[in-house]
């Protein structure tokens, strides 16, 4: 949205009208203007163009319109243009396009045709595979469960302990399992499944001085298998690529035995420790907590490995809009990665021939079905029926619906004629399914039935296919009804892939996914270390996480609440505790677990100070006001900053060694050009100057009290103050601007479409939802994602229509067509 300026073409415009000398009686009009220079930039009709693809509308008035244009144009002698040709753009800009009046009379954006993003496309094959493997487990209980074993190996009839642990991170010394001393043998096996909380490569680390190995997603072949110990190294390690919000089953086993010392053999034992780590994609290695596990097994989970082109995020969000060489050959790969997947697991599929797998209670191979149970044989003649069987719900399931008698001649009858051998006609039926549009590409916002309905909802919650519940309400037509939609939103939140897709909402909207680089100088700050980041992480995700789950989900919170995630080593880093001092009551050791802890309400305000997101938006040895004034203007506020004319570096603090950060930040963008966007950003940055760059509070800054003052200009046209994070805080928590920008933000997360699309008006519904549910989170998210759901009205013949309309082949069409 037109925010902070106006485009670069649009300034350009006036400033070329002015610079050629015209008399005043010359002078093209705003209209002239815009259109002779302007249009091909964006849009005959301001609807974006791609150059500039964000339609020019705003909530400015016309006066604080003008006045901004007075000031700030033409760009390279701002404030020389004439008060007559100021207007004349403004009032042009504002009656055409800008303002809402505006927007009511003009057609809305279009509900675009968009094929899968790379994450739907793996979660959707992912989905399709698990149909014959069996539902993932829902589990409360966190922690894996844990069986101990008076013997080398894993008999039943010497197991002692059976129970759930909240963790797998222990050192027996020369005790054993129960306390003994002297034990020289036992063994132990913890099971269940991992929850992964982000898509990424994810590297495990068993920590040991004996025998191990462990499974993950496989229950054929170990990821690690250190059985046969050789050499002195404790840690082995190997890597696997997982997808957010799914379970993976996970065993790690474990041998303890003394060489050449008999169990009977009374005498010194030799010391025993075992962990389970991991390297979250751009973390450090930690124990896995037991909030990422569960006590039971998961199916297998089928992942594509081909590499895609990466997806266009030029809007702010993952839009399916390109179609390239590169993404149709990576479709075709991948087609015939998940074909030789279901050919060579056919028989464990349907059932015909059980799997091989390492048995649990003995570390033999043994008999098992898919889920990694034992189960019987079934007779071969029934190969071919079974695979058809198999087929045809495969291309059902990735259709997202009921195959037609014509459909199913095309993808199953005929494959099955052309290849008489059941494997080799299941492999023609998958690649033409997965290469088919009618799985590429997702249901247009005009599809009126219940299942293009539940296709756009699972999609909007999970980046992925309808479940058998879902499809099941659109056969019995029960996706017609918004209270039934909405029942069917609620219910999907709880899912693990709806948790990770909020998550990583919350992440973008906050700018700290990808992770940010939190390297800070060795000499200012000597205790900061990869690890203190990635506890910054941690304590940033369970803070999002406490505020989301809980039972207000109040948004707000986000921005005022005084509490904060620490664990030992972030308490004593900044403060909070020290050593030998006990945190909650335990004498500190520096791997306390992290607990929630009330900080002082007059200096901590929810985001706006937590040491993740502050350290990210910090240089390596200074506080940066800008970096945070633009996540401030941006992230939260939703207003539209162009990106500086030029790159520059901040001003060395020694050349300056007597100013403080926003002395030198003021001085470096006093110029009118700066002023333009830096009159926005500077007051909104200096408010969090009580921070420095490891976000440690502050009072002095080189010696010299902090100023912490601010101002912010309203969309309204008021003049706001601050004093500090706490007022800046409680201002944004109560704003119609924060909310609306929120909305916006999430409804182009989920839906992938722009909200205008949806009607005139939409966002201010979805707002006014927002306040009327207390500032509900997953409230919020279930609207927006019902308001995809729901179809959209057909375009009127022979005229214009403001309301939502779906755009064929990801093409955009002119308001002028």
């Amino acid at each position: 949205m037109l925010g902070a300026h106006l485009p670069r073409p649009l300034y350009a415009a006036v400033a070329l009208a002015v610079s050629a000398g015209l008399a005043p009686a010359e002078v093209r009009t705003g209209e002239q203007i815009y259109r002779k220079q302007c249009a091909s930039c964006h849009g005959s009709n301001g609807e974006g163009a791609k150059a500039f693809p964000r339609p020019l509308i705003g909530d400015k008035p016309l006066p604080a319109l003008t006045k901004l244009i007075a000031k700030t144009m033409p760009e390279d002698d701002p404030g020389s243009l004439p008060a007559a040709e100021a207007d004349a753009v403004s009032k042009y800009v504002f009656d055409s396009f800008y303002s809402k009046e505006a927007q009511a009379r003009n057609p809305a954006p279009r509900v675009e045709l968009s094929r899968l993003t790379v994450r739907q496309y793996r979660n959707a094959v992912a989905d399709i595979l698990a149909t014959f493997r069996g539902p993932a487990p829902r589990e409360t209980r966190q922690g894996l469960r844990g069986e101990y074993f008076d013997s080398r190996g894993f008999q039943q009839n010497k197991r002692v302990i059976d129970r759930v642990d909240p963790e797998v991170n222990f050192n027996f010394g020369t005790r054993g399992p129960e306390g003994k001393t002297g034990e020289h043998e036992f063994a132990l096996r913890w099971e269940g499944s991992l929850v992964a909380p982000e898509t990424g490569d994810y590297e495990f680390i068993v920590r040991t001085d004996h025998a191990a190995r462990l499974w993950v997603n496989d229950p054929v072949r170990p990821l690690i298998d250190a059985w046969v110990k050789s050499g002195s190294d404790l840690d082995h390690g190997g890597s696997i690529f997982l997808l957010a919000g799914r379970p993976y089953t996970i065993r790690l086993e474990f041998s303890k035995a003394d060489q050449g010392v008999k169990k009977e053999k009374k005498g010194p034992a030799s010391p025993a420790q075992v962990s389970l780590l991991w390297k979250r994609p751009r973390c450090t290695a930690e124990v896995i907590p037991a909030r990422h596990l569960i006590p039971v097994r998961s199916p297998e989970v089928f992942i594509s490995s081909t590499p895609f082109p990466a997806d266009d995020r030029s809007l702010g969000w993952e839009r399916g809009s390109a179609v390239s060489k590169a993404w149709d050959a990576a479709t075709t790969d991948a087609a015939l990665e998940a074909a030789a997947y279901m050919a060579s697991h056919l028989d464990q599929i349907t059932g015909l021939r059980a799997a091989k797998d390492p048995g649990p209670a003995s570390g033999n191979p043994a008999s098992i079905n898919l889920d990694g149970e034992k189960g019987p044989k079934i007779a071969t003649d029934e190969r071919a029926r079974k695979a058809r069987e198999l087929a045809e719900r495969f291309v059902e399931r990735a259709f997202r619906r009921p195959l037609t008698p014509e459909l199913k001649r095309t993808y199953i009858d005929r494959q099955f004629e052309l290849a008489k051998d059941p494997e080799v006609a299941v492999k023609r039926v998958v690649v033409l399914a997965l290469k088919s549009p009618r799985f590429l590409y997702k249901e247009g916002g005009t599809a009126t039935d219940g299942y293009a309905t539940a296709e756009r909802l699972a999609f909007a919650l999970w980046d992925s296919l309808p479940d058998r519940e879902l499809l099941d309400a659109a056969a019995a037509g029960k996706l017609s009804n918004r209270d039934e939609v909405a029942k069917q939103a609620t219910r999907m939140l709880g899912d693990y892939r709806a948790r990770a897709k909020l998550r990583e909402f919350l992440l973008t909207w906050l700018r700290v996914d990808p992770a940010p680089d939190l390297a800070k100088d060795p000499k200012k700050f000597p205790n900061f270390d990869p690890a203190i980041a990635t506890d910054m992480r941690t304590s940033l995700e369970l803070f999002l996480d406490d505020v989301v789950w809980s039972d207000p989900s109040d948004f707000r919170q986000l921005l005022l609440s005084d509490e904060v995630y620490l664990n030992g080593r972030l308490a004593v880093f900044y403060g909070i505790a020290k050593p030998p001092a006990k945190w909650f009551g335990i004498p500190m050791g520096g791997d306390e677990p992290f607990r929630k802890v009330k900080l002082d309400p007059g200096q901590r305000a929810g985001v706006l100070t937590h040491p993740y997101l502050m350290a990210g938006f910090a240089y390596t040895g200074a506080s940066s006001p800008i970096h945070r004034g633009v996540f401030l203007a941006r992230g939260v506020l939703g207003r539209t900053l162009r990106p500086p004319q030029e790159a520059f570096t901040p001003l060395p603090e020694d050349l300056h060694p007597t100013l403080t950060t926003r002395e030198r930040v003021s001085l470096q963008t006093k110029g009118e050009n700066c002023q333009a966007c830096h009159g926005m950003i500077n007051p909104l940055g200096f408010t969090l100057e009580h921070f420095d760059a490891v976000v440690r509070f502050r009072e002095k800054d080189n010696g010299k009290p902090v100023d912490s003052s601010g101002t912010y200009l309203t969309r309204s046209g008021d003049a706001v103050t601050f004093h500090g994070a706490r007022d800046l805080a409680e201002f944004l928590a109560k704003t119609d601007e924060v909310q609306a920008a929120f909305a916006d933000r999430l409804f182009h997360h989920l839906a992938q479409q722009p909200v205008q699309a949806y009607g005139f008006g939409a966002l201010e519904k979805l707002r006014g939802q927002f306040a009327a549910n207390g500032f509900n989170i997953r409230k919020l998210a279930v609207d927006i994602a019902v308001t995809a759901a729901l179809p959209t009205e057909k375009p009127k013949a022979g005229g214009r229509s403001s309301e939502p309309r779906t755009e064929r082949n990801g093409a955009k069409r002119s308001a002028a067509e």
